[in-house]
């Protein structure tokens, strides 16, 4: 079922975010503690991260051995600093190939995006429905095969198609129509997920039935201050706050913080952000 992590907040180092908590994604990808249906996440790991000075395509590195197996990452993570950055290591859903297409995060122009959680039989059900929806741009950007990347093409196609979508609402608009599928296919959808442009964070948690997966924000805290952390578990000892489920959650650079529920039993959002 896969760990994420996303930062937007000061420029900081990888290796305060990835190497050094006492309960990094390293420590998770053999020991997590909130995975259900898995052990490991041992089928790869990747990096997106924002140049924290220039306008420029975000950076990604990525790679198809365990985290713990790489041995550039902590020489890696030294280097790097950024403002903004979406981490991940995944359980690879069975059936989906460990290579490197299908290494999250995804990347399309200035939009990274990170997926924990899987739709249901995906190959049998809503590959081919999902698929049939999307706009050329949004059809040509899916290089792999995984369940995660189609509904980042998704939601890519809500943002092409739809003339003035913010993140939100094209994030929103993605969960509707992937519940609604999930729905006629009788299959299960869960999908905690990131979305950033560097500028923001958009956070879903979210499933069609029973709890969605673990996730968790902190804000403000001492070692990250004016920074707002999220994460599938937490990284150390500190006040995270369980993500609302189902929710959208967005982050600004100001750390301001906006939670919108999502109505389950109608599938459709409700606009009215409550503050946090």
């Amino acid at each position: 079922m896969c760990r994420l992590l996303a930062y937007l907040g000061p420029t900081t180092s990888l290796e305060k975010l990835i190497i050094e908590p006492e309960h990094s994604l390293i420590v998770q990808s053999y020991q997590p503690r909130e995975l259900e249906g898995a052990l490991l996440n041992a089928d790869g790991f990747g990096l997106a991260w924002y140049h924290p000075t220039q306008q420029t395509d975000p950076f990604l590195y990525r790679n198809t051995s365990p985290i713990w197996n790489d041995t550039n990452l902590p020489q890696l993570c030294r280097y790097v600093e950024s403002n903004c950055v979406l981490a991940y290591i995944r359980s690879a859903t069975p059936g989906l190939s460990v290579d490197m297409n299908n290494c999250q995060p995804f990347q399309q122009g200035e939009l990274t995006f990170i997926h924990n959680g899987f739709i249901e039989q995906f190959r049998h059900t809503l590959y081919r429905p999902i698929r049939e929806m999307l706009c050329d741009r949004a059809y040509q950007s899916i290089q792999g095969m995984t369940d995660s990347e189609h509904i980042f093409a998704l939601l890519l196609h809500q943002l092409e198609t739809n003339s003035g979508f913010s993140l939100q609402e094209g994030l929103q608009s993605t969960l509707t129509i992937l519940t609604e599928l999930a729905v006629k296919h009788s299959v299960k959808l869960l999908a905690n997920m990131v979305v950033t442009d560097g500028k923001q964070l958009v956070v879903c948690r979210y499933a069609t039935t029973g709890s969605a997966p673990s996730l968790y924000w902190l804000r403000h805290q001492s070692h990250f201050p004016e920074a707002v952390l999220v994460a599938s578990e937490p990284l150390f000892e500190a006040d995270w706050v369980a993500c609302p489920d189902p929710a959208i959650i967005t982050i600004d650079l100001n750390c301001d913080l906006q939670t919108y529920p999502l109505d389950c039993s109608t599938n459709s959002s409700v606009s009215i952000p409550v503050a946090s």
